[in-house]
């Protein structure tokens, strides 16, 4: 096939690559919201399938027609819908996202998902598929899932290396957060923390202990999918030291192996034969390399706290009953308090890079039943909450009722997989 190799104008430069990330310091306190769930077919449970008259494909299209959705098309294919800054998109194996508009109050995020399901339930019931609020398909495992036909996704399944990034792909689902960043050093000092508080949300929140229908002795199987993906792209995107910078994060990304560009409508895969820097330095078989190749790069990468023009926390499983919106309650209520992110700093910043990296392997076993050190995750877990709750108390905006389901749950001892 032959492709367009016209160069872009200009080389693109470090500073470009930079400005991207500099982009995005602004004044807002905004929270955003990724909603991942699996659709399953009522009557057998088993994964809904994005083909036939009641997939998952015909589907989104009466959710268009009935609420004037507008189609997301790759080639031909519907692979999502948008209206105004809401999408609803499907993952790799038809997990139904929905990513809503930012907002600066977490029960606009919760009226905006209700109204969306809203729309869905109906549908929804006369297709006969529920969505379920597990991190793991309980029930059918990839083998048994079809990729969505989505150009990205065959290179990625292609690419992707880990003994279990087909179950990463086609059979997870989780929840993640944007929070916004004022200036680099506010974002380095909210990207560290998070990244110091990973292991341990996602302790709070392990939700997929079964899969493919028997108790696989994790309580977070997904984010042991996650551990065994791609080493290269996937972890911990820097060592989140002190007086780190955005620079520490491009330098990571340039070092990473590529897995495919774009050119006049088609992708042209080079499957980890260069690292972006060098693609930087030497071009591909004609190609040179632009800001729109660095930008699909920069979101190729997979790590568990993702800079972009805001922050984006990604490891938590898919948990519902309520307790989806505590996890944009409890990163608002630490991230948008100095007192609070100081508070937290405090309380973790003793572990090493080495430590909070191991911890997640046993996370993924144990959850609140892991140590680090001899103290125990569930009692960091529960002063993390407790440390939001008072920050989000004393904003005077109510929004601290959101954590309630998880500080009771937490206060039982129990993570979501410890209820099934």
């Amino acid at each position: 096939m032959n492709y367009c190799t016209t160069k872009p104008e200009g080389h693109l430069e470090y500073s470009q690559l930079l400005e991207e990330f500099i982009l995005g310091c602004k004044t807002s306190r905004k929270i955003g919201m990724e909603y991942e769930r699996i659709p399953l077919i009522k009557v057998t449970s088993q994964t809904a399938p994005y083909g036939g008259e009641t997939g998952v494909c015909e589907l989104l299209r009466e959710v268009a027609k009935v609420d004037n959705w507008d189609y997301i098309l790759d080639d031909i294919n519907i692979i999502g819908l948008k209206k105004l800054h809401d999408t609803i998109t499907l993952e790799p194996g038809c997990q139904i996202e929905l990513s809503i508009e930012p907002q600066e109050l977490i029960r606009d995020l919760k009226k905006r998902v209700e109204e969306i399901d809203g729309v869905l339930a109906p549908i929804l019931d006369k297709f006969g598929i529920k969505l379920i609020n597990k991190g793991v398909s309980p029930i059918t495992t990839y083998k048994n899932i079809k990729l969505l036909p989505k150009r990205r996704y065959a290179l990625m399944a292609n690419y992707l290396w880990g003994i279990l990034s087909d179950v990463m792909m086609r059979e997870t689902a989780g929840i993640q957060v944007g929070i916004d960043f004022s200036s680099e050093e506010d974002a380095m000092r909210k990207f560290r923390a998070a990244n110091l508080m990973m292991p341990f949300a996602t302790a709070m929140y392990a939700n997929s202990k079964y899969r493919g229908g028997v108790d696989t002795g994790y309580k977070s199987f997904r984010a042991l999918a996650w551990l065994n993906t791609d080493n290269e792209r996937c972890g911990f995107a820097t060592k989140f030291q002190d007086g780190m910078c955005f620079k520490d994060y491009v330098n990571r990304l340039l070092e990473t192996p590529m897995i495919f560009i774009n050119r006049c409508g088609h992708t042209v895969n080079l499957n980890g034969r260069l690292t972006f820097k060098q693609f930087m330095e030497k071009g591909y078989e004609g190609f040179e390399a632009d800001i729109e190749d660095w930008k699909l790069h920069a979101n190729l990468y997979f790590p568990e706290v993702r800079l972009r023009n805001f922050i984006e926390i990604r490891n938590h499983d898919c948990v519902g009953g309520g307790l989806e919106y505590s996890i944009p309650a409890l990163y608002k209520g630490i991230m948008y308090s100095p007192a609070a992110l100081e508070e937290v700093e405090n309380m973790l910043c003793k572990y090493s890079f080495n430590e909070i990296n191991e911890l997640r392997f046993n996370i993924a076993r144990y959850a609140l039943s892991a140590k680090i050190r001899k103290t125990p995750v569930l009692s960091i877990c529960k002063e993390l909450a407790e440390i939001s709750y008072y920050s989000l108390k004393t904003g005077c905006e109510d929004e601290e009722e959101f954590l309630l389901p998880l500080i009771d749950m937490l206060k039982k001892g129990k993570c979501p997989a410890d209820f099934i």
